[in-house]
């Protein structure tokens, strides 16, 4: 242990920042240590005592000594940021001098400018091919290097001279240090040559271009991209890191890293227009910014040539990135095939670094990771899911909430997750808790918190994306498997009715049809926050778009010349949270209106009867529904996730429905636009709407307990369902539950 196992032991952060880390993983390992070492006096081991009284002989403080070694030896860390890796450096250095009680027993800080180091953790090559090494042309100003050494060599070079580099004292008379330095830093170099120029054609054999963003002056915007094959420079820009060739002993030799902690960065990649011209415009900075205010100041800042010069390189550093990203074969589990169709997703550098922590383990390895929750939700991880799953053990998934700000300046709503696999194997269960808000609870876990979930409930569950649930107790496990007995939305049932979904106006692609006042030939542009449960007028729009633009926009539907937006359509709010007091929000649009992307709209060339929609907006609020929802979302509800969702498709033969539709018609139908959706099922007009406060909430109550009796849940299961919504007031929690025991009384039918 002392002299094989722990100076062996390899941890990686491969986004180490400011080596936050980096540090804690020391921390741990000098208990290790300490606790080992500890042991020694009463192994009455001779061998042993030796060892220890060498150390305690050579070294004045010993705890200096273990830091030291553990510094020199077990932690190893990459950031793009060169700032970042010194302070990283740094960090370590004082968390070892703060070992020592005085300056006598401070020693040379260790050498540790090739454990952490500068490059791009995500572009590089993991494993170098030698003979193509070898084989590359090597040149040199224009002339054949006839003197080039083999990979191997070059490889046994360098790490023997790192290898002294890390274990000789600064101060040694024989050997001058920065020499030393200068010289690997050298033999680096020229191999980064030879490296780069193999990746380079990595890129060009995946059809890979350089799209160098260009200005229409004509036209006064950007103009088509000019495509060009990609250059030496090009690669050399991106700072690649050549994990074969940096820790070939431990990639190569070992099979990867023994363990690897990270909190990778979260951002998506792609250009952003706010965050660049925030730079150049205190208006733009501001927080509260309308799309017309935007793209008016945006226009102003281009006619500044510097800027659009500095715009144009910026968005040109994007697409031949972004397309290798979804070509390299390391990245392979970024997308995945659901229903015959590859899943696309804005590229997310969380997703690609955890597959690369994947990539960077030896067999065995174990990775603890600190990512967004959409690694177990959103359909664009549902290919890392199957990765972790299928060739991965996953050991835990502790999701947090981060309501006490465990990180500054990030809303408090969204969630993170701590997740931890090892490489290799499968996964058949794995404890996950959810929803937790102080980072002491992770020391109960597993054990005294969380549950045990299995991969095949989940694939039963969700078997397009295998999300997973945010369970909270067995019961809510036990309440999803009953419900599971109905259909998934997504799927299509002969003589029952079939939901099709589909979004319209896009807020930024399509903003340039928007118009901020109403006027004659406008129709309005209905967006998510203009509606809540039963209710199309909750805000008033903001947008008007011009009918025959739209039309224009839109195309044909399917059904003649007969356009959706003309017809009542049910829809729902896309954005969604389950820390909110409702997450599913659904009502039918009025006619002659339009929906911006934000809002899921029912497809009117595969319609529903007015009755249908009036019965299907009534199960998707209830109580009942959104407890599912409120296990699956995050910041969005997604056609996929709705799909994924079970429902009672029950038809007009069926007693229960014609209760469930009356009641939702009363609820919708309250204002003149909907006359002929009322009179469609059998109300004389929008006059026999109910709008009193006390009535409505009556009738969602009742409805609350028909739906859940559809389902059919217990009493202490409905009850168990009502605990999921803390900010519901508890006088409607309890008039739903009344409601329920009446419709098992026979009072309400």
């Amino acid at each position: 242990m002392l002299f094989r196992v722990l100076p062996g032991l390899k941890l990686l952060d491969p986004a180490c920042g400011s080596g936050a880390f980096l540090v804690a993983a020391m921390k741990t390992l000098i208990n290790i240590y300490s606790a080992v070492i500890g042991r020694i006096k009463f192994l009455n081991d001779k061998g042993l005592t030796e060892q220890l009284k060498k150390w305690e002989a050579e070294h004045k403080s010993l705890a200096y000594f273990i830091k030291r070694t553990i510094i020199t030896d077990n932690l190893f860390g990459v950031d793009i940021m060169e700032e970042a890796t010194e302070i990283a450096k740094l960090r370590l250095f004082l968390a070892l001098v703060a070992s020592a009680q005085n300056v006598d027993q401070l020693e040379p800080l260790p050498n540790i400018d090739f454990n952490i180091v500068t490059g791009n953790s995500l572009i590089g090559l993991i494993k170098v091919d030698a003979e193509k090494f070898d084989a590359s042309k090597g040149e040199f100003g224009g002339q054949v290097d006839m003197f080039r050494k083999s990979y191997r060599q070059v490889l046994d070079e360098k790490n023997r001279l790192i290898d002294t580099y890390r274990h000789f004292a600064s101060w040694t008379q024989s050997m001058d240090l920065s020499a030393l330095k200068a010289d690997i830093e050298q033999h680096r170099q020229e191999a980064q040559a030879t490296l780069n120029e193999l990746l380079l054609d990595e890129w060009h054999k995946a059809g890979i271009k350089f799209e160098e963003a260009t200005w229409d002056a004509a036209k006064g915007k950007e103009g088509k991209p000019k495509k060009r094959d990609l250059a030496a420079a090009d690669i050399d820009a991106l700072q690649p890191f050549h994990w074969g060739f940096e820790f070939d002993e431990i990639l190569n030799k070992r099979g990867g890293f023994d363990a690897i902690i990270t909190n990778p960065p979260w951002e998506i990649f792609k250009p952003n227009a706010k965050e660049f011209f925030q730079e150049h415009s205190e208006m733009v900075s501001k927080n509260k910014m309308t799309i017309k205010e935007f793209e008016k100041e945006q226009e102003k800042l281009l006619n500044t040539p510097e800027i659009r010069g500095a715009w144009l390189r910026y968005l040109s550093r994007f697409p031949h990135v972004s397309a290798w990203f979804r070509a390299a074969p390391q990245f392979k589990s970024q997308s995945a095939i659901v229903n015959g169709k590859k899943t696309g997703s804005d590229i997310n550098l969380y997703k690609l670094f955890t597959e690369q922590c994947a990539n960077l383990l030896r067999e065995g390895g174990d990775c603890g990771i600190v990512i967004p929750s959409g690694i177990y939700t959103d359909l664009g991880a549902k290919g890392l899911r199957d990765l972790l799953f299928e060739q991965n053990k996953v050991t835990g998934l502790f999701c947090f909430e981060n309501r006490k700000e465990i990180f500054e300046g990030v809303d408090s709503r969204f969630k993170f997750v701590v997740l931890t696999f090892e490489r290799g194997g499968n996964t058949v269960r794995f404890p996950a808790a959810f929803m937790r808000h102080d980072v002491l609870e992770l020391a109960g876990f597993p054990g005294e918190i969380g549950l045990l979930l299995s991969v095949e409930l989940i694939r039963r569950l969700s078997p397009d994306s295998h999300s997973v649930m945010e369970f909270k107790s067995e019961t809510d496990i036990c309440i999803a498997e009953k419900m599971l007995k109905f259909p998934l939305l997504g799927e299509r049932i002969d003589g029952a009715w079939n939901l099709v979904l589909t979004n319209e106006f896009h807020m930024t692609n399509d903003s340039y049809l928007f118009k901020t006042e109403s006027g004659k030939g406008l129709l309005p542009l209905y967006e998510g926050k203009m509606i809540w449960q039963f209710d199309s007028k909750y805000a008033e729009p903001k947008y008007w778009i011009i009918e025959t633009e739209a039309q224009s926009k839109l195309g044909k539907a399917q059904q003649g010349s007969v356009f959706h937006y003309k017809d009542y359509r049910l829809a729902f709010r896309e954005i969604a949270s389950n820390t909110n007091e409702r997450s599913l929000i659904a009502s039918i649009l009025p006619r002659s209106v339009f929906a911006n992307h934000k809002l899921m709209i029912e497809r009117r060339d595969l319609p529903l009867s007015p009755s249908e929609q009036l019965l299907g907006t009534a199960i998707f609020n209830s109580f009942s529904f959104d407890f599912m929802v409120r296990q699956r979302v995050t910041t969005s509800i997604s056609m996929y996730v709705f799909y994924q969702l079970p429902a009672p498709r029950i038809t007009a033969s069926d007693k229960r429905f014609a209760p469930i539709v009356g009641r939702a018609a009363f609820l919708i139908c309250t204002t003149p636009e909907f006359d002929e959706l009322a009179k469609a099922v059998g109300l004389e007009s929008h006059k026999q709407g109910v709008t009193d406060h006390t009535a409505r909430a009556r009738l969602r109550a009742e409805l609350d307990g028909l739906v859940a009796h559809l389902y059919g849940l217990t009493e202490t299961e409905f009850a168990h369902v009502l605990t999921a919504f803390p900010l519901v007031p508890e006088p409607v929690k309890i008039a739903a539950l009344n409601a329920y025991r009446d419709v098992e009384r026979g009072l309400i039918q």
